[in-house]
């Protein structure tokens, strides 16, 4: 007979659905089917109410665009002579791209986002990239949540910051509209991952409705790992019971995309305007690797998803309203994609990106970095744009001067950040 061994970590957190995460643990999934089961936790007693944060500090949403975001087709180089011709069937043509500057334009699926450029809460970065280029997913995925090149750390930059932070609200770190830990938030401090806010539970507390109860009492007294988490788990099921069973009702006339990307949003905002301490929080939305059919700039396959991108960053903001200016967004992505198109109608991997920042304190209506050219001569890796700013400056402006961390170089160890300007 087999033996089935099974941790204590691992069967409390079969009990719970969206408990917060630790270590970067996968997903222990309690029921066949059900998208909301997480691993570990870390905080304190349940207070059975929504707190407020705690300061006006920022809080910065990481939008992770996965697959290879084609920053070339999002924000195209109109102004630079190699773009149209290294990309002679997929470019985005000057008619149909809104102009930004005498070198950058805005894909036309993107337009939902027009109204906060044209406010200066929106900016670019342009020909971003990680300091050790690498054509792999896998790597460059772990490389941009560790953020720690030339040393032996394992957790993520997120989560590091989260430390610096020194938060303890079992809200403070959040990755909504995923059960699985994106890279930059694995690590010892407490994530609270959920699917959607009516979806975080304890599984089985409908049956027992005691449960709770009983695991405060089993654990409260116990000086280890597991208590920690059962506590924890326990503080964010009541923080989140307030907003459970009542339907959300997005605010200033914002309509969400009634996409997966949609649906993540609208949780983020309940979350923000429901008062919870969230600090710092990830979104993920993949699938962006476009080695066939890219399409047309409209109609064509990125375009739809940039459609999504932009309509649920814009009901985003619409709905937080004035709760926006202590809000930033950013978008990261493992890499960009090569200069010239392949014969299959896409790009494969390449390297320097585009980043979008979005929200308070943003000193919008700009396109930032130093752009190298797309001339054969410029390009890097055999032909990929080369990146000019490494992500982490960008990152570490807006730690430092919206969400209040001091101590960079725990965040991002051996690194001097550049100024970029993007926030202030």
């Amino acid at each position: 007979m087999s033996e089935i061994r099974l941790s204590r970590r691992a069967l409390l957190s079969s009990l719970v659905k969206g408990a917060p995460s630790r270590d970067g643990a996968k997903s222990w999934y309690a029921a066949a089917g059900d998208r909301a089961t997480i691993t570990e936790v870390g905080l304190t007693a349940a207070s059975g109410t929504v707190r407020a944060a705690t300061t006006a500090s920022d809080v910065l949403v990481v939008v992770m665009l996965y697959g290879g975001f084609d920053g070339l087709t999002a924000v195209p180089a109109l102004g630079d002579p190699h773009y149209a011709s290294s990309r002679p069937t997929i470019a985005v043509p000057a008619s149909e791209a809104t102009r930004l500057d005498s070198m950058f334009g805005l894909h036309p699926a993107l337009a939902p986002l027009l109204p906060w450029w044209s406010s200066r809460q929106l900016a670019i970065v342009d020909a971003v990239g990680i300091p050790y280029p690498t054509l792999s997913h896998f790597q460059a995925q772990k490389d941009l949540g560790l953020a720690a090149p030339g040393t032996s750390l394992m957790t993520g930059w997120m989560n590091r910051a989260l430390g610096v932070l020194g938060e303890t609200d079992a809200l403070a770190a959040a990755q909504v509209g995923s059960s699985v830990l994106t890279q930059s938030l694995e690590g010892p401090k407490a994530v609270t991952t959920l699917w959607k806010v009516d979806d975080f539970s304890l599984v089985g507390e409908r049956w027992a409705s005691d449960l709770p109860a009983a695991i405060r009492s089993l654990y409260s007294s116990v000086d280890s790992p597991v208590s920690e988490v059962a506590l924890d788990t326990l503080s964010a099921c009541a923080e989140l019971a307030p907003l459970q069973g009542v339907r959300y009702r997005p605010a200033h006339g914002a309509v969400y995309p009634s996409s997966d990307l949609g649906s993540s949003f609208q949780g983020l905002a309940e979350l923000i305007r429901s008062g919870a301490g969230i600090r710092l929080a990830a979104v993920e939305y993949g699938d962006w690797d476009f080695h066939a059919g890219l399409g047309a700039p409209k109609g064509g396959a990125m375009a739809a998803m940039l459609g999504d991108l932009a309509s649920s960053l814009a009901a985003f903001a619409t709905d937080l309203g004035s709760s926006m200016e202590r809000v930033t967004v950013v978008t990261l992505s493992e890499f960009g994609r090569r200069v010239i198109e392949n014969g299959s109608g896409g790009t494969d991997h390449g390297h320097g990106n585009a980043m979008l920042v979005l929200g308070g304190g943003v000193n919008g209506g700009r396109v930032y970095g130093k752009w190298p050219g797309l001339a054969p001569a410029d390009l890097v890796l055999d032909g990929n744009l080369a990146g000019t700013t490494d992500y982490r400056s960008v990152l570490a402006e807006i730690l430092r001067y919206r969400c209040g961390v001091t101590d960079l170089g725990t965040v991002f160890p051996k690194f001097d950040p550049e100024p970029v300007g993007v926030v202030g």
